[in-house]
């Protein structure tokens, strides 16, 4: 249940504000009663509830029929991109890609009440290159040079991602979040003793855990492509797609239709 409404999702709400859906128990309760779904309940009752007194009301309600009201209304989105920064041919036209994105996230991120945030991973570590924000003024400076190159300590981004998400949605608990990872899935540089692929499989399922919804973009051609992208969105709970030319406009599309979803 969320508190606080946005404007590109839906969600179910507590707030006596919202589309009604349908209804459910709630005994003794009578706050947002949904009257048709109590009187549903209570009508194989009234027989049984007559008395030898003289007048009757028209319906007979207990306790136990009470039916309260559930409502969905738009929430806001929190969005976290973490891209893959270790080297490789394609490395430049991800990162355009990825800001390009961003970008046109945040156009209408502050009407909508989104918040979008980008984590890149490289050498031997993540950074929170953009904190969660809906500015775009923030965000063009913030991306303006990213580095890139080194090895790929795939572990340590999605851990810095579920911390930066807990930490979001502890400030703003009306915050749905999305995290979109932009890698092959091959991990190689570890944070503590198990092997890098395995630490980030971990990491990955305690994302999951949390209800996080993910989804991967697997940047590997389909000629060396090990299914390691696929693997850490089974591990992830999520989906896996395959973007065989990384554009703005295509990774823009496939945020907001699984938003919409």
């Amino acid at each position: 249940m969320r508190s606080i409404g946005g404007r590109r999702s839906r969600t179910r709400t507590t707030r006596k504000r919202g589309r009604y859906t349908s209804a459910r128990p709630s005994p003794s309760d009578a706050s947002d009663l949904a009257f048709d779904a109590t009187l549903r309940a209570a009508a194989p009752f009234q027989l049984q509830r007559e008395t030898d007194s003289g007048e009757e009301p028209a319906l007979r309600l207990r306790p136990q029929d009470y039916q309260k009201k559930v409502r969905v209304r738009r929430s806001a989105n929190l969005i976290i991109f973490l891209v893959d920064a270790s080297w490789s041919m394609a490395v430049t036209e991800r990162m355009e890609a990825t800001k390009g994105a961003i970008l046109s996230l945040l156009t209408d991120a502050y009407q909508r009440r989104d918040r979008v945030g980008m984590i890149v991973f490289q050498k031997d570590r993540a950074t929170l290159v953009l904190p969660p924000t809906n500015s775009v003024e923030l965000a063009q400076r913030m991306l303006a040079d990213l580095p890139v190159g080194g090895k790929t300590p795939l572990a340590a981004g999605l851990w810095l991602a579920h911390r930066t998400i807990e930490q979001e949605v502890r400030r703003y608990p009306e915050l749905v979040p999305l995290l979109v990872i932009l890698t092959d899935g091959a991990g190689n540089v570890s944070m503590g003793e198990l092997p890098p692929q395995v630490e980030a499989y971990h990491v990955a399922e305690q994302i999951r855990d949390q209800k996080v919804e993910s989804i991967v973009i697997n940047m590997e051609s389909a000629e060396y492509d090990k299914g390691l992208a696929g693997a850490l969105a089974e591990h992830l709970g999520g989906a896996c797609y395959d973007l065989a030319s990384v554009q703005a406009d295509a990774l823009l599309s496939m945020v907001r239709n699984q938003l919409a979803a």
